[in-house]
């Protein structure tokens, strides 16, 4: 889906060029069935190849794949998927990021989130 989501439209063989190790064609495709059959995404035909994109809104997907990364890995913590993500090697907050992360925080706090 992050290749999908990033390039907009694509083929199978656009897909798999964009994947880190990527598998063979067949498994592209059989994953991309199984993708439309759940209603991930959706594909027309262009000639005699079919063009895939997804089917949810992008904002839906993120919401979900989050929401999944936090019950997986971070046992649904908030705190301990952002204190994962301070301590990330290499992710630094610039002053002005680490300010709107700061007024972000008072945000929710004040809603009562």
């Amino acid at each position: 889906m992050d290749v999908i989501h990033r390039l907009g439209e694509c083929t199978a063989y656009e897909i798999r060029d964009n994947l880190p190790d990527p598998p063979g064609y067949g498994a592209v495709r059989r994953l991309l069935t199984i993708m439309e059959e759940k209603g991930f995404v959706a594909k027309r035909q262009d000639g005699p190849r079919y063009v895939y994109r997804g089917a949810v809104p992008r904002e839906a997907a993120r919401e979900s794949a989050l929401r999944h990364l936090l019950g997986t890995f971070f046992g649904g913590s908030v705190e301990h998927a952002v204190r994962a993500l301070l301590d990330l090697k290499g992710a630094r907050l610039d002053p002005e990021e680490l300010e709107r992360v700061s007024r972000m925080i008072d945000d929710a706090r004040q809603e009562g989130r």
